[in-house]
């Protein structure tokens, strides 16, 4: 019979991982990685402004990783002359360390510290379950209806404005989503492995996939693995939670290299 710790991480993780390739499916065919990064780097900040303010961490973290999403949304509109990935890396690597200022003023904070940075799956509560279940199935919801739309216009954007769809509102709902998949899953794996959770599984199933839904498929189907898996490794071997699911990922990742394409 398991312990009643491991359920709920294993719940918890599992709701992360088959939440996080409809996402990041998107962010690898986006190119999108760097700023997935950028907006998990701010949950930091997030974090800090939570408990200074004595709200849910979900909330604060939240609500930081929308003002940041969509700030880099309109910056890159905007930008003056700086390269996508220079303006993401001078927003990832500030918003990081101003969160990491800020929560170094708050007393007792820097020993929950590595938790928030590298996750603490093991110590969710069964209301934190239910909050990532219930973001997981909103997320699942919103792009699975705007599956059709989003895809298009990622492939062709000049062939979504033709169709009457809107490219820039398709966007601004994936950047949504990802600001709450972040908000989501900073327990699990924490804020500095977020994109890993995004990047990795949609990777390892494309050379697998010949359409978007299958790469869909076996995505999830990696996270799934890779999480669990990663809970077993942590069980067995006493290592760090977070940082194991992103292990066995990886593994998954390389093993799959391996497989010819077809």
């Amino acid at each position: 019979m398991f312990a009643d710790f491991m359920i709920r991480a294993a719940l918890a993780g599992l709701g992360v991982a088959i939440t996080a390739p409809w996402l990041g499916v998107f962010v690898v065919w986006r190119r999108m990685a760097y700023f997935g990064d950028a907006t998990a780097h701010a949950a930091i900040l997030g974090v800090a402004l939570s408990l200074m303010l004595q709200l849910p961490v979900y909330m604060g973290v939240a609500g930081v990783a929308v003002v940041m999403a969509l700030s880099i949304a309109a910056m890159e509109k905007g930008r003056p002359g700086l390269p996508a990935d220079s303006l993401l890396g001078v927003l990832a690597h500030g918003a990081l360390a101003i969160g990491l200022i800020a929560v170094s003023f708050l007393p007792g904070a820097r020993l929950n510290l590595e938790a928030y940075l590298f996750g603490d799956i093991l110590a969710v509560s069964w209301s934190d379950v239910a909050v990532i279940w219930a973001g997981a199935l909103a997320i699942i919801i919103v792009i699975g209806a705007r599956w059709q739309s989003l895809l298009t216009a990622t492939v062709n954007p000049d062939l979504a404005w033709s169709s009457g769809l809107n490219p820039d509102r398709d966007r601004r709902i994936l950047t949504l989503a990802l600001a709450l998949l972040v908000a989501l899953a900073i327990k699990v794996v924490g804020a500095l492995l977020i994109t890993a959770l995004l990047v990795i599984p949609a990777a390892a199933a494309r050379p697998l996939s010949r359409t978007p839904e299958r790469m869909l498929g076996s995505a999830i189907a990696v996270g799934a693995v890779s999480a669990i898996g990663g809970l077993v490794m942590s069980y067995v071997l006493d290592s760090p939670a977070g940082p194991s699911i992103v292990a066995v990922s990886v593994a998954l990742f390389a093993l799959l290299r391996l497989v010819p394409m077809r």
